[in-house]
């Protein structure tokens, strides 16, 4: 049994995913920016989910949403990237052009300039502690940009940066699908003290995709953040998922204490790690699966000596 997806959240449009190739690319770099037609197009390492990416060029990435909702990201990424760039510690894109439906394919697209790393994992990265300390302080300068009329959190964020409420129904469905496998009375607690820590500060900026496939690591450091297509203002806690999801220990510790934030926030960071584990538990690859059960393990690690 799998849980039913909460409302207005994006998702795969797998006609269309299944056309975006090479070809595809190739058709609408010729179309509409015919100054770079003759580039040779690949697939990148990591093609993604939400997006597909491909190299164009030496220099260059182009960025097909899978979906009508991701394709929602495309403006607000186009307008809102230069601005971020400008006032954060590491690289993140930088959009370059702004492609429109053609060729048979029916989204808005993106070129961006190519950014130089590999993705974050744990034997890329040197010095997990000093990572940790570092993707830390990006976020801080994150949320210490002005947030003036960004981008509210809602469909185009799928809801990251909004109430943890949006996803109840589907987390209590999942955790009720699961019960042979889980501490149903633990887990359960996990979540409701999640919705219970409320977020009652200003909106500030968040990524909403701190993920290991979205950091960026050079000689071991991390250099650059990616994939802002979840970004907004709103509530920050989504991006402190991944001290469950990579970081271990006293790598997390520094984490939590150099990013400086509540035990509320804290919780409800807790409250978006948990129902993405539980909706990838059931997952047909055995990698993912496997990093949901991880992932629950931690959760329950973490709860059962509570800081």
């Amino acid at each position: 049994m799998s849980a039913q997806p909460a409302p207005d959240v994006p998702h795969v449009d797998e006609a269309t995913a299944t056309r975006i190739d090479v070809e595809l690319v190739r058709r609408l770099v010729a179309e509409q920016f015919p100054r770079w037609a003759e580039l040779p197009v690949r697939p990148v390492e990591v093609g993604g989910w939400d997006n597909r990416t491909f190299h164009l060029g030496e220099d260059m990435t182009v960025r097909l949403p899978s979906g009508e909702g991701y394709a929602l990201q495309v403006a607000k990424e186009q307008r809102w990237l230069p601005w971020l760039g400008a006032r954060l510690p590491l690289e993140i894109p930088v959009p370059l052009a702004h492609g429109r439906p053609g060729a048979d394919y029916p989204y808005p697209w993106s070129i961006y300039g190519w950014i130089d790393g590999r993705t974050a994992t744990a034997e890329r990265i040197e010095d997990l502690t000093r990572f940790a300390t570092d993707l830390a302080a990006f976020l801080r300068a994150l949320r210490a940009v002005d947030a003036t009329n960004g981008p509210v959190a809602g469909p185009h964020s799928a809801w990251r940066g909004g109430p943890l409420s949006t996803y109840d129904p589907e987390t209590r469905a999942a955790i009720e699908a699961h019960r042979d496998r889980l501490p149903v009375d633990v887990v359960t607690d996990i979540w409701q003290a999640a919705l219970d820590a409320t977020w009652e500060g200003p909106p500030v900026w968040f990524h909403g995709d701190v993920a290991d496939g979205n950091l960026l690591v050079r000689d071991g450091r991390l250099t650059a953040v990616i994939d802002f297509g979840c970004c907004g203002v709103g509530d920050p806690a989504c991006d402190t998922v991944i001290a469950w999801t990579l970081l271990r220990g006293a790598s997390r510790a520094a984490f939590r204490d150099a990013l400086d934030v509540d035990a509320a926030t804290w919780a409800r960071g807790r409250g978006w790690a948990l129902w993405k584990a539980l909706i990838t538990l059931d997952a047909s690859a055995p990698a993912a699966a496997a990093w949901a059960r991880q992932v629950l393990d931690e959760l329950l690690a973490e709860h059962a000596v509570p800081r």
